[in-house]
């Protein structure tokens, strides 16, 4: 059963009340309950869900006959009032407490203003200062939340896109070092060798087996050195060509080793683990 408020031309509310089924099986609507169905007496909940509370309803009867809030028609009101209150006596009692409490400083708004006042108590408060006060912070509040209620909310307006990545273990091997990749970095050596050629006025002679000595105490077998910081530019061909025969000796002996990342990538070489 839904009740529904309708205003009568006098300015009452009227209560209408209409059936409607509470279940449907097999199609037929059932509008009675079985006589032999027993309800526990708290299985049933009445929730109103129309107002939030007394000042809400104060505020509906108020917009709903576009009445001034600072000039509220007591005796209309409290009458409309009252014939909600009756309403939810008959659903439920237990809900009607804080409304009553409102009904109650209604009739006393309602006493105050029907009394006659003395000529020095003229110029008293206005009994209805307090109730319009509550109702004004109470519209703020109302149409803050609202407000905020209309923002867009995640999970409701707005979705967050996820995106489950995949584990992909990629593996990177390491390509061999061949003697064309050795010749192609010498290459670059010797042009930039050439940019420091001079002529040497005495002839200073290299030694292989000195240039091996120097590179193995250059290099260090926890980290990797570029091939082209070995050779000295300053030196000349002859230099670079003594070194480039030290690092071939070094690697014939397993003393040092190559690695290179990429393909014709720079060359990185270190000191084999075999020798630490």
């Amino acid at each position: 059963m839904t009740n529904a408020l309708s205003e009568t031309p006098g300015g009452r509310l009227d209560i209408q009340q209409e059936v409607l089924p509470f279940a449907i099986v097999h199609g037929t609507a059932i509008t009675r309950l079985p006589r032999d169905l027993y309800i526990p007496p708290d299985a049933l909940e009445v929730f109103l869900e129309t107002f939030e509370g007394p000042l809400d309803l104060l505020l509906y009867l108020i917009r709903h006959q576009n009445l001034n809030i600072l000039e509220i028609p007591i005796a209309r009101i409290t009458e409309q009032y009252m014939v909600y209150v009756e309403l939810m006596k008959e659903i439920r009692l237990e809900l009607a407490a804080e409304y009553l409490v409102m009904a109650a400083m209604l009739a006393e708004i309602k006493s105050r203003m029907l009394l006659p006042r003395l000529a020095d108590t003229a110029e008293e408060d206005d009994p209805r200062a307090e109730l319009i006060r509550r109702l004004q912070e109470y519209e703020r509040y109302k149409q803050a939340a609202d407000d905020i209620h209309a923002l867009p909310q995640l999970g409701r307006d707005i979705f967050q896109a996820e995106v489950e990545v995949p584990l992909m273990r990629t593996v990177r091997p390491v390509p061999t070092v061949s003697l064309d990749e050795i010749l192609r970095a010498l290459k670059d050596v010797l042009a930039r060798a050439e940019m420091f050629t001079h002529h040497h006025i005495q002839r200073e002679p290299l030694s292989v087996r000195e240039r091996m000595a120097h590179i193995l105490a250059t290099l260090n077998a926890d980290k990797f050195t570029d091939f082209t910081n070995l050779f000295v530019a300053e030196e000349g061909r002859q230099g670079i060509v003594v070194t480039l025969l030290a690092v071939l000796e070094l690697i014939k002996e397993s003393l040092v080793e190559l690695v290179q990342t990429e393909s014709f990538g720079p060359i990185h070489i270190r000191v084999a683990t075999s020798c630490q």
